[in-house]
């Protein structure tokens, strides 16, 4: 023990101090190779601050943010409804995490999700969307009394083991074998849906409504007609909102989109954290519940040591706050609609832009073979060196030419994935529309920084092999 007062804690003295280490630090201690990747693709900025929909860096210069953390930001960064609502609950100094009392805030959560999800009964909080994903695995399992889970191509559920077992994409699930045994189908292949559940032993299909992996929307009329499938079966239907729900494709969850369709279980959360504290939400049904928690015994048989903690909780409701009262939805639908239709209007005037799909703040850009030959000559080098090049050429400049950051959807997708935050207005559309086109003029002039920017990416992509 020391003498003397202890130490105060001084958080800006110490970034003052070792901000400026920051992507060295990331170097040694955490994943080496995301600042060589960043560094690679001309991403290692340095962002001193953030605010709604755009970052700042040290000169002062904004930076429109079209990726919102992976969908995370919804309401954008330190939204003031949802910073007052963390400082409100940090002085009230609740006794939280007893673990043997039932504090409000879960229930008062749980009761304003239910209300936007009128078929569903109960709700678990836990801290994450793989881990939303993982008790919905569990309670469908245990409620049917059925091994096996359904799952769609290219399909992403989460990077833990059991919702790595639902991963469409290989380059995930590569090297950590064995997983669950569960079986892929093609989204929207009725067919494929049918005959698995004729086996008898399938508790669940587990979809999203539209895949965040290239931006795919379920075909219409599908997820009514795999619902009516699955209770045939006596399996569930379990929907993956984590990053598509809360307002994100223009309603309260995408599954709305189509009449009639009732999940009768329901993964959220990215959004419902207020960008703040990590919170992951299972909805379901009663007797789902009632099932897998079936007496005294059971009581703690699925639970999360920080589930339901105050500041989530507290986030949660000052968001699901935020949306209704400034109709949050309503923005994200008609400022998607004007972007995807600015957008879908350049398809003719570009070669290279064969497609823009998706609903809401969800939009995909989808780049393809262009016809010209000087054109498509440069398209083939980059598809021989590594397919989604092309799609990493327009990112960059989006980033170091017009201060808009973006990501490509996938690995090996020639597809720009826009889910900005959902308070972007008009002002936003019109920045990214002008930025995209400048740098698309650029591409089909077959010349300057872009292209030679892209023979950096084939050098590169060749040199990883």
């Amino acid at each position: 023990m020391t003498d003397g007062a202890p130490k105060e804690f001084d958080l800006a003295k110490l970034l003052a101090e070792r901000g400026a280490e920051r992507y060295e630090l990331h170097s040694r201690h955490l994943n080496h190779q995301l600042p060589r990747m960043l560094r690679t693709i001309g991403f290692d900025k340095v962002y001193e601050r953030a605010e709604g929909a755009y970052f700042w860096d040290a000169e002062g210069n904004d930076y429109l943010d079209m990726l919102a953390g992976f969908g995370v930001m919804g309401l954008g960064r330190h939204h003031p409804v949802v910073r007052k609502a963390l400082h409100d609950v940090l002085d009230a100094s609740l006794a939280d995490l007893t673990r043997f009392d039932c504090q409000p805030l879960p229930g008062l959560l749980a009761e304003k999700l239910l209300a936007h999800s009128p078929h569903l009964d109960r709700v678990f909080f836990g801290n994450s969307g793989t881990e939303a994903v993982e008790t919905a695995l569990k309670f469908a399992r245990y409620a049917t009394g059925k091994p096996r889970i359904l799952y769609c191509a290219h399909a992403f559920h989460g990077l833990t083991t059991g919702s790595l077992s639902v991963n469409g994409e290989a380059g995930f699930r590569d090297g950590f074998a064995p997983l669950l045994p569960d079986t892929a189908i093609a989204l929207g292949d009725l067919a494929a849906l049918e005959r698995e559940l004729k086996k008898g032993d399938v508790a669940g299909f587990v979809v999203e409504p539209i895949q965040g992996k290239g931006v795919h929307e379920s075909p219409p009329g599908f997820l009514r007609a795999a619902q009516e499938l699955l209770r045939r079966h006596k399996a569930l239907l379990i929907a993956d909102e984590v990053q598509t729900g809360l307002g994100r494709t223009g309603d309260f969850y995408a599954y709305q989109h189509e009449e009639g369709v009732e999940p009768d279980l329901l993964c959220v959360a990215k959004a419902l954290s207020g960008g703040y504290v990590p919170v992951g939400a299972t909805l379901g049904k009663d007797w789902i519940f009632k099932r897998v928690y079936s007496s005294m015994d059971r009581v703690l048989v699925h639970s999360a040591s920080f589930g339901s903690n105050a500041q989530a909780m507290a986030a949660g409701l000052a968001v699901l706050s935020v949306m209704e009262d400034q109709e949050i939805v309503a923005n994200a639908r008609r400022s998607g609609d004007l972007l995807r239709e600015r957008l879908t209007a350049l398809i003719g005037r570009y070669e290279l832009l064969h497609d823009v799909r998706g609903r809401g703040l969800m939009i995909g850009i989808e780049f393809g073979r262009p016809s010209s030959l000087k054109l498509r000559s440069r398209w083939t080098m980059l598809q021989a060196a590594r397919k989604g090049l092309f799609a990493q050429m327009v990112v960059v400049p989006l980033l170091q030419k017009h201060r808009i950051l973006t990501q490509v959807s996938g690995d090996h997708l020639e597809v720009i994935k826009l889910i900005p935050p959902l308070i972007v207005g008009e002002r936003e559309v019109e920045r990214f529309v002008a930025a995209f086109t400048s740098v698309m003029d650029d591409a089909h002039s077959g010349g300057g920084l872009m292209w030679d920017f892209g023979k950096t990416l084939v050098k590169q992509a060749v040199a990883n092999r």
